[in-house]
């Protein structure tokens, strides 16, 4: 017989569960109430994890009284089965009375629940599975697509089984070693290599989402990749240790870049002519000294080599292919942060159809979650409306966080918003004549103040650096 007809033929399998366990779950109940639905909750257990239909009724019915305050027992549920017509259904108060023959004592309750919790978790895994095969054998989804995907559903599972978080003391244990860091660098998390940016952030912490956002042409992309080279080297732009980095990467903090618009070869090529102090326009204009050039690229690219840099610059990624990707890189490289250029070139099959606005805030929603769930900082671009340019006055070319592309909910999500401007690119600005004038404004900060941060820019070779006149121009230190 061929295998695929065998396949066909072969009689269906009872999925994993233990009725005895189920059973002992629900008589415990009946017999401690208190104790062991305390037990069921901390081991996440609902009504789906129960096979036999008549223990999901019984156990919702017992969620209901718990809910209510109403004591669970004999009576209470008999009457709560009652109301809501579904005692029948279960076979009458006798089912209820075996349950409590089955069960002597309580005392094995967490034995029971462990069970019901390992079978359960197992018919979850099996209807993963199933998923996925389904989503094999349907057109439409590439095989990176289907396998990130798959790789997130499976991750939800584990990560569902947790539960629980770090103890008390652990997380004591962890604040303390965090405010440690502060008392000795001046930052909670890692530098961004700018001091002006620190003394506004405290550093890049792990698990937060940070969106840098601004009209084209402004810098986002230069800035960006002026902090993830600092991180990769372990260094700020004046050659200096920068602080909150790993020693276990030799002072460095390896990032990882999705660049959704521009090639690994454009990157390269702008990062070194920075790195190298030479203008791109004027290297590929042929108006440079060779010799000259090739020995300052030299030294650069033998500097950038030294760098844990890891670009990937596929286009029209999805969001949960990226989370793929990026769950990847954390595990082979031990990746500290993650860039990605930029949020609006994203794509989520998942919300495709239902509207722009819907989609970018899945988006979003799903890089915040990225950011907790590798526990590391997350740097997203993000591109801005027309606004800032309809605006009159000295508020020419300002933006505000209303002005964020396609949906509120980047705002929402992001714990820092990053909104950058250079007065020279609008004349009605009062500092329009100062050419070199980059302004950050720290517009959102859940963990500390906002403000403005002012910032050199030197556009010829895509530099940022740190303004000497931090006095008077950080803006107003407000805290939420």
């Amino acid at each position: 017989m061929p295998r695929e007809t065998a396949s066909i033929e072969a009689p269906l399998r009872v999925p994993p569960h233990s009725a005895e366990a189920e059973r002992g779950v629900l008589g415990s109940i009946l017999l401690d109430a208190s104790r062991v639905m305390d037990l069921c909750i901390e081991a996440g257990l609902d009504e789906d994890a129960f096979h036999l239909h008549a223990h999901r009724v019984v156990f919702s019915v017992f969620q209901s009284l718990s809910t209510g305050s109403t004591p669970i027992d004999m009576l209470t549920t008999i009457q709560q089965l009652r109301a809501v017509d579904r005692l029948k259904e279960i076979g009458g108060a006798e089912f209820l009375e075996k349950l409590v023959d089955a069960t002597p004592t309580a005392a094995h309750a967490e034995y029971y629940i462990d069970l019901v919790r390992q079978k359960h978790l197992l018919r979850r895994t099996i209807a993963c599975a199933r998923r996925v095969e389904q989503a094999c054998y349907e057109e439409g989804q590439s095989a990176d697509e289907i396998l990130g995907a798959s790789e997130q559903r499976f991750l939800d599972l584990t990560e569902h089984q947790k539960g629980g978080g770090q103890s008390w003391p652990e997380a004591i244990k962890t604040t303390f070693a965090r405010i440690e860091r502060i008392m000795e660098g001046g930052v909670s998390g890692v530098s961004t290599g700018f001091l002006n940016l620190d003394h506004k952030l405290r550093g890049l912490r792990n698990g937060e989402m940070l969106v840098l956002a601004a009209r084209p042409s402004m810098g986002k992309t230069s800035l960006a990749m002026n902090i993830c080279e600092c991180l990769a080297l372990g260094r700020d732009l004046n050659g200096q240790p920068l602080k909150g980095c790993s020693e276990a990467h030799g002072g460095k903090c390896p990032v990882a870049i999705f660049s959704l618009e521009m090639s690994q070869e454009a990157l390269a090529m702008r990062m070194l002519c920075a790195h190298a102090g030479i203008s791109g326009y004027q290297l590929e204009g042929g108006y440079l000294n060779t010799q000259q050039v090739n020995r300052l690229f030299l030294k650069a690219a033998s500097e950038l080599n030294q760098a844990s840099l890891y670009v990937d610059d596929t286009g029209g990624l999805d969001v949960m292919e990226l989370r793929a990707r990026a769950r990847r890189l954390k595990k082979q490289y031990g990746v500290g942060l993650i860039m990605v250029d930029y949020l609006q070139l994203l794509n989520c099959r998942e919300y495709a159809r239902q509207g722009r606005q819907l989609e970018t805030s899945a988006i979003s929603a799903q890089l915040k979650s990225m950011a907790k769930e590798l526990n590391l900082p997350v740097l997203v671009l993000s591109q801005l409306s027309r606004a800032p340019e309809q605006r009159v006055g000295d508020k020419t070319g300002t933006p505000r966080l209303s002005d964020l592309r396609d949906s509120g909910a980047i705002e929402q999500d992001a714990d820092v918003v990053l909104l950058l401007r250079r007065p020279c690119k609008y004349k009605g600005d009062k500092e329009y004549d100062d050419k070199t004038l980059a302004i950050v404004d720290v517009a959102k900060h859940r963990n500390g103040p906002t403000g403005e941060v002012r910032l050199n820019f030197d556009e010829h070779f895509t530099r940022f650096s740190d303004r000497a006149e931090t006095a008077g121009g950080e803006g107003d230190m407000a805290v939420p």
